[in-house]
């Protein structure tokens, strides 16, 4: 079953920004993006900076900052005379953004599985417990956060400190559609089995075949996205 969206008049309850460090713009756009890369404010949902304003207890001026800079990422549509809505989905965006997901991540899987450390196997192994005691407790969030980490280590782990800037912001948009796969359980677990292949592989140092299973989870994304990109269009453009 395709997971519901629900869209409402009222501005979803974004998160404290007084124990945040940084300017009133920083603080403001990261509150912004998480609820936006977590779905909380949805594809479509129109920002009211007035009600940002009060929620925050901040001014227009930083708000309208992190707009424009949520905006600049393709996350924000800043319609002229009308205001500001969060980006729908695009297949065509997400396409390109698993593309290069694929080329980044099945070269970078293949190097860390020919010279990972004893210490960076440990690293990885402890992340597949957590994952594993994340399904365990039905707590989806936690799977996604740490489905996350369990990419991001592979990258950190090939010596390359770009690479991470680089998959931030190239695949952005894929892990926003991300979302609406993962509150799926069978998914979830479908994820899961993938990452014990993929780990599999790079404990047995064996690249070609960390290649393999990388291509077989990452392929899955676009594969499941497609159906939902055809019933659900009040998501997509």
């Amino acid at each position: 079953m395709i997971p519901a969206i629900e869209q409402t008049e009222s501005l979803y309850q974004l998160s404290d920004i007084t124990k945040m460090s940084g300017s009133l713009a920083q603080r403001v756009y990261a509150v912004l993006r998480e609820a936006i890369l977590t779905l909380h404010l949805p594809p479509g949902a129109l920002l009211k900076k007035q009600a940002i304003c009060e929620q925050l207890g901040v001014s227009r001026s930083p708000v309208t900052e992190a707009i424009t800079r949520l905006a600049a990422e393709g996350l924000v549509e800043v319609i002229p005379q009308s205001g500001s809505r969060v980006t729908k989905f695009s297949m065509p965006e997400i396409r390109e953004g698993a593309f290069l997901r694929e080329a980044i991540e099945l070269a970078a899987v293949a190097k860390v599985a020919a010279e990972r450390s004893a210490d960076q196997l440990s690293q990885l192994k402890r992340n597949m417990r957590l994952q594993a005691m994340c399904l365990e407790e039905d707590d989806e969030l936690g799977f996604y956060r740490e489905d996350e980490r369990f990419h991001e280590l592979i990258l950190e782990f090939t010596g390359y400190p770009k690479l991470g800037t680089l998959a931030d912001t190239g695949w952005i948009q894929v892990n926003r559609a991300r979302q609406l796969l993962l509150p799926l359980p069978e998914r979830a677990k479908s994820a899961f089995k993938e990452h014990q292949e993929i780990m599999a592989a790079i404990t047995a140092a064996n690249p070609e075949a960390a290649r393999g299973a990388m291509k077989k989870h990452l392929s899955e994304l676009v594969t499941r996205l497609e159906p939902l990109a055809r019933d659900r269009p009040d998501l997509f453009d």
